[in-house]
């Protein structure tokens, strides 16, 4: 009778264990390993290991997928607290892991478990992703695709010096928003070399005896310079900023890149009276064309009178800025794309 007692009690606890075993490994590391098993006939052992980063801090939560010659599809567990995780009842033979964790580069290990083995996979270390790991572009919002967007165009700089931050290179740019707009302007506006070319232009006018209004000596200089800077800060702000928050439009330059010469030269000088506008499409350019009418309207009060001509000198202003608007996207089209470094690779923009 004891012995049959102690029979039916053995049973009974088995049966116990085996109903309460979880069916798969996503609280694997709270298992056992197990003793050796069959499937299909096939002996089976276990694999485990433990996941740590550069720092050697363990990594809990990590993804570890395992995939091997004798499985269909592939399992998966999910790392402890102490970065630990165990398959168990896995079919001997070649396999491979691959392990994933938020903010860390994958990592990914090869081996054999031979039949009824148990395999310790050596430390597998996560290190930090780099700048050139992968990612998933359509997990980004089109707010966060254009702040990366602008932040390259801000160190865009022709011959590293003159800035050049209203081209954009990309094939299929993000539109911007209103505060993106504005802070390009404000970084051109506020960039010296913006004062060294507003302090050239007087110089030229001085010599030239342009606007005499103002007069010669120091004091006819540092009005033509403190107009010239004006007028460059207005046109800037008018015309990159202000219009196109309002009317919705890009004020960037896309370069195209394709084409015949006299197709790209077309394209270029059209790009001073049409635009793209935020919703993607080409449209009049009213950003720039009333930016430059605003600005030269802007320049009768801060003009010597005698220069002024009233609505003749807004005109002549407004003119000659959509003309030189013009000439810089040809510009751009041949010429500061090759002496501007570190730029992203070019797709065609089709006007």
């Amino acid at each position: 009778m004891a012995v049959l007692w102690v029979l039916v009690c053995c049973m009974t606890s088995a049966a116990c264990a085996q109903q309460g075993a979880p069916p798969q490994e996503t609280n694997a590391a709270a298992q056992s390993l197990p003793g050796v098993q069959a499937v299909n006939g096939q002996a089976t052992g276990s694999i485990s290991g433990t996941v740590t980063d550069s720092d050697g801090a363990l990594v809990a939560g990590a993804r570890v997928t395992l995939a091997s010659d004798g499985l269909k599809g592939v399992r998966t567990a999910v790392t402890d607290s102490q970065g630990h995780f165990l398959f168990a009842g896995v079919v001997a033979g070649a396999f491979r892991l691959t392990i994933t964790s938020s903010g860390l580069a994958t990592g990914e290990v090869s081996g054999t478990l031979q039949p009824g083995g148990s395999y310790e996979a050596p430390p597998i270390i996560l290190r930090v992703a780099t700048a050139n790991t992968e990612v998933n572009v359509s997990s980004l919002t089109k707010q966060e695709i254009a702040i990366e967007e602008v932040h390259a165009e801000e160190k865009q700089r022709v011959i590293g010096v003159v800035p050049n931050y209203f081209v954009t290179y990309e094939k299929n740019p993000v539109p911007l928003a209103a505060s993106q707009k504005f802070n390009l302007g404000w970084h051109e506006i506020l960039d010296p070399t913006t004062f060294l070319f507003a302090g050239a232009a007087a110089g030229v006018e001085q010599a030239a005896n342009t606007f005499p209004g103002y007069g010669p000596g120091p004091q006819g200089y540092g009005k033509r310079f403190g107009a010239a800077l004006a007028l460059g800060t207005s046109s800037t702000l008018l015309r990159k900023a202000v219009y196109p928050s309002l009317f919705h439009q890009d004020p960037r330059y896309f370069y195209k890149g394709t084409g015949t010469v006299w197709q790209r030269t077309k394209y270029a000088l059209s790009t001073a009276v049409i635009c793209k506008g935020d919703n993607g499409r080409w449209e009049p350019n009213y950003s720039s064309i009333l930016g430059s009418l605003s600005a030269g309207a802007l320049a009768n009060t801060y003009y010597a009178p005698s220069d002024r001509n009233g609505a003749a000198l807004t005109f002549e202003s407004g003119a000659l800025s959509i003309v030189g608007e013009g000439f810089a996207h040809v510009m751009q089209e041949f010429l500061f794309r090759r002496f501007t470094p570190h730029l992203p690779p070019t797709g065609a923009t089709q006007p």
